[in-house]
């Protein structure tokens, strides 16, 4: 047993001999890099570091949590108090309590999980990544119109030692990285931007270097440069109903806003009326409710190669898991917790329990969740796309309301169906709709050539808000009778 995992055990047995009735306690130890170059300069260049231990306990139906950073003196004592801070929260919150907590199942495991990676980006010197990105910003110079070049690059690599009283001891160690770039041109009176591959910072995927290289940015700079200074001579999207086709780093986005987070059960349950809103999609429309047309199913899946949320076990120590949230088109199941899933019937958790490091406790937390490929090329889909019909991709700006229904989405660039093909360019196609019937109009998805996970590395969730990790699998799809607005 290393020393960090003795840490987390000390922790667990001192919340069980001061009262406890459950405890869990992890050690994190976080590093992170973010760098990023702008206009032939460097932009940003941080690596934090963090280094802690979180303890969770129950106390006659309540929670209770403390956490600490980790120092190099003193770490049995420090073990110690902070389970005991832990079971004074707990018992000092037990007079609130309306209904005693309850955990489901026994996740007792010993196990080992690490993200496979080919290139340990921490093992990169920082000169070779900077030359890498000086050429993916320096493939977007050549017009004097394109006034922001940026290409950037993140890696975080995080391990953790869970321990709990139920006998699960667990080494995680979790690694992701990703890259973008982006041009911003201002040009007949407009300022537009493109970036690849996915905007706010491109894509991130569960792995090493390697998958930063593999996006060969420089390759598409000059794509990236010329279609930013097209959009500000383009013509506006026009309003209207038509059939929209969306690409995949779009969809993704989708999928996040109006499935990923209207099925988180503790949302469902109030718990972010406060904070982000409620749920339409309520308890008693589980296994019967109509969420999209019958081409559409929508899979959970923490174990999925290269997704951000891709472990072996969640921060209850719980296995990760895969499982339907919409089967052919109707609503199937909830990303649960131990504390929440009773409130389904359901005897254990679906292993979406995270917290952002060290300081938190673990709540829900959308996991990687996709959209099944279908069986179209994408040259087919367009070609069977009666004309008018719009093509869009990439996220500009949106907005969802508090329940998770009625949406807008701003896309950075879209294409009009002519004859078959993508004819002329539009500028910031926006369309609007409600989650139902949006995917109820869904009626061709793209097959497995063109499917793609895309990583969110930013999603705020929780009142203290925590930010969370997660993939949305996607390749393009078609959804009839949309509305678009001017933007």
């Amino acid at each position: 047993m290393t020393d960090m995992m003795q840490l987390a055990r000390r922790a667990v047995d001192e919340a069980l001999a001061q009262g406890a009735d459950y405890a869990d306690a992890r050690v994190v130890h976080l590093l992170s890099e973010e760098l990023a170059l702008k206009n032939g300069r460097l932009a940003q260049a941080q690596a934090p570091e963090e280094f802690g231990i979180g303890v969770r306990v129950r106390r006659d139906g309540c929670f209770g949590f403390a956490a600490a950073p980790i120092t190099s003196d003193g770490r049995d004592g420090l073990a110690r108090d902070v389970a005991r801070r832990a079971l004074r929260t707990a018992t000092e919150l037990s007079g609130a309590v309306v209904e005693p907590s309850k955990l489901a199942g026994s996740e007792g495991h010993v196990a080992e999980f690490t993200t496979p990676v080919e290139v340990d980006p921490f093992a990169v010197p920082i000169a070779e990544k900077l030359e890498h990105l000086r050429a993916a910003e320096a493939s977007m110079e050549g017009d004097d119109r394109v006034i922001v070049r940026k290409a950037s690059a993140s890696s975080r690599r995080e391990e953790q030692w869970q321990a709990s009283s139920e006998g699960a001891a667990i080494h995680q160690l979790l690694v992701r990285c990703g890259a973008g770039i982006g041009a911003t041109a201002a040009a007949n009176g407009q300022v537009e931007t493109r970036s690849a591959p996915a905007s706010f910072g491109g894509n991130y995927v569960g792995g090493g270097w390697e998958n930063v290289t593999s996006l060969a940015l420089a390759d598409e700079g000059a794509r990236v440069r010329d279609e930013a200074v097209a959009l500000c001579h383009a013509d506006l999207c026009p309003p209207g109903t038509r059939t929209l086709i969306l690409g995949g780093s779009q969809l993704m986005l989708q999928i996040h806003e109006s499935v990923g987070h209207p099925n988180e059960l503790d949302r469902v349950h109030g718990h972010e009326v406060d904070l982000a809103g409620s749920s339409f999609a309520t308890t008693d429309k589980l296994g019967a409710f109509t969420y999209g047309s019958d081409v559409v199913n929508l899979v959970a899946d923490s174990t999925v190669r290269g997704g951000l949320d891709t472990r072996g076990f969640d921060d209850e120590c719980v296995p990760s898991q895969r499982w339907h949230v919409v089967k052919d088109g109707t609503f199937s199941g909830y990303h649960t917790s131990r504390e929440w899933a009773h409130a389904i019937g359901e005897e254990r958790s679906r292993g979406t329990a995270r917290a952002e490091g060290w300081f938190h406790p673990p709540i829900i937390r959308i996991t990687n969740l996709s959209l099944m490929p279908g069986t179209w090329g994408f040259d087919d889909l367009i070609a069977d796309t009666e004309d008018g019909a719009v093509f869009a991709d990439t996220v500009k700006m949106w907005s969802i309301d508090q329940r998770r229904l009625n949406f807008q989405f701003t896309c950075e660039i879209g294409w009009e169906v002519k004859d078959g093909k993508l004819g002329r360019m539009l500028r910031r196609p926006t369309y609007q709709g409600t989650t139902p019937e949006f995917w109820a109009g869904c009626d061709a998805i793209c097959d497995e050539r063109h499917w793609r996970l895309w990583g969110v590395p930013n999603c705020g969730k929780g009142n203290p808000m925590q930010v969370a990790e997660m993939s949305h699998g996607a390749a393009p799809a078609r959804f009839r009778g949309v509305t678009f607005v001017e933007a």
